[in-house]
């Protein structure tokens, strides 16, 4: 009887979880591995909600990413009788017509078959007076979208992986695969890649973890957030950098519905800076964050301390936007980080030197939506032999 092709996904994240349940549905033998637990704190994929959107702007493959990821999300909780993704709608707000972010999303979303409506201030106003239209010319609304359970839909992922047989284990990879000769072959035994890759199982390699043991596969996929670069310091390095990311949260006056996800949807102003909010809800406030990069951060060590000047500029925008928040109190705070890429774009690639590594990363602050499709189809690019799309390709950074 044919040995299962084991595969060795690091990270449990989005991107690795999603990754790995599709690799254990369809057969494969998948040990998963991460090491603080899926949604932990210092995650990309921590934290307690994620805007789930179709809006993207033009000529990009991530509204039709969008669509699958929808109808996805919705088997699984169907599946799971679980609801992650809350359809609160998601209003973007363009400050004229000549936007063309939101002018250049439209025919994507129509293409996609994502429902939209696009909407006059007037109509806006009419629906959400809560919120100050003031230099906004017009807006699209997704009224099938809205805000997603992070940290809560990245344990059902794993708790499902487990029960369909695949195996968890919580620990970190100890040194670089790079420096590893067993994973990454030095230059002269690499691969050429002017062949297709080879179908034969490889020689088996493993790698060293923080707890001492060592995990062996045929295939290893590192699905691993901010630390990919740390990991793969000679062939991503600074292509993917963790910045730091101040989000807040303030309290809605009591018994005072307007600011609630009942009454609110998730929202995004193109006005100026690009600020993005998800409505109150059982969990937390009224979440608003600057989407401007902030500066380089260390993942790992990290005092997770927002800026004040950050706060009193937020502070600010809410009182202009929604005047009844004026005064509302910060109840919490949070520092995340995006995994950013040079060009916003993800990385899904084989390793140069090893066909038989694939690097996942890059979610650049918009990846989390896209896990389930994500998982799809990565999980197709490795049990078919596949070759990823050249927006997702290393050799870009090349070119």
């Amino acid at each position: 009887m044919k040995a299962k092709l084991h595969i060795a996904v690091i990270g449990a994240g989005a991107f690795g979880g999603w990754t790995a349940l599709n690799l254990v549905e369809r057969g494969a033998r998948v040990t998963l591995l991460d090491a603080w637990g899926p949604g932990n704190s210092r995650a990309s994929s921590g934290g307690e909600t994620r805007v789930m959107r179709g809006t993207y702007g033009p000529d990009q493959p991530y509204t039709e990413m969008a669509a699958r990821a929808l109808k996805l999300w919705a088997k699984y909780e169907r599946r799971w009788k679980r609801q992650f993704l809350h359809r609160t709608g998601v209003l973007w707000m363009a400050a004229g017509r000549d936007d063309a972010f939101e002018s250049g999303s439209i025919q994507m979303l129509r293409a996609a078959k994502i429902k939209y409506q696009e909407l006059s201030t007037q109509q806006m106003a009419g629906r959400w007076p809560q919120i100050n239209f003031e230099g906004i010319a017009w807006g699209i609304f997704e009224p099938d979208c809205g805000y997603l359970e992070a940290r809560a839909s990245c344990k059902a992922v794993v708790d499902a992986f487990v029960a369909l047989g695949g195996r968890y284990h919580q620990a970190a990879v100890a040194t670089t695969p790079e420096s590893n000769s067993e994973i990454i072959a030095p230059a002269s035994r690499r691969l050429s890649r002017e062949r297709p890759p080879s179908r034969t199982r490889p020689p088996r390699s493993s790698l060293q973890l923080s707890d001492g043991s060592r995990l062996s596969a045929d295939i290893y996929l590192f699905a691993s957030g901010p630390w990919l670069g740390k990991l793969f310091p000679q062939t991503v390095g600074n292509l993917v950098q963790a910045t730091k990311q101040d989000m807040f949260f303030f309290g809605t006056p009591p018994g005072d519905p307007r600011f609630s996800d009942s009454h609110m949807p998730v929202w995004a102003d193109h006005r100026g800076r690009f600020r993005y909010g998800i409505p109150g809800s059982d969990r937390r406030g009224f979440k608003i964050a600057d989407d401007t990069r902030g500066p380089v951060f260390d993942p790992t060590n990290g005092e997770r301390t927002v800026d004040s000047g950050t706060l009193k500029d937020i502070r600010e925008y809410v009182a202009f936007r929604f005047p009844a928040l004026k005064d509302a109190p910060l109840v919490e705070t949070r520092v995340c980080q995006y995994e950013q890429t040079p060009d916003s774009h993800f990385i899904i690639d084989r390793h140069p030197a090893n066909e038989n590594v694939w690097l996942l990363g890059g979610g650049s602050g918009h990846g989390f939506k896209h896990g389930p499709a994500i998982g799809e189809m990565v999980a197709d690019l490795i049990l078919k032999d596949r070759e990823p799309h050249a927006v997702w390709r290393l050799a870009r950074f090349k070119s």
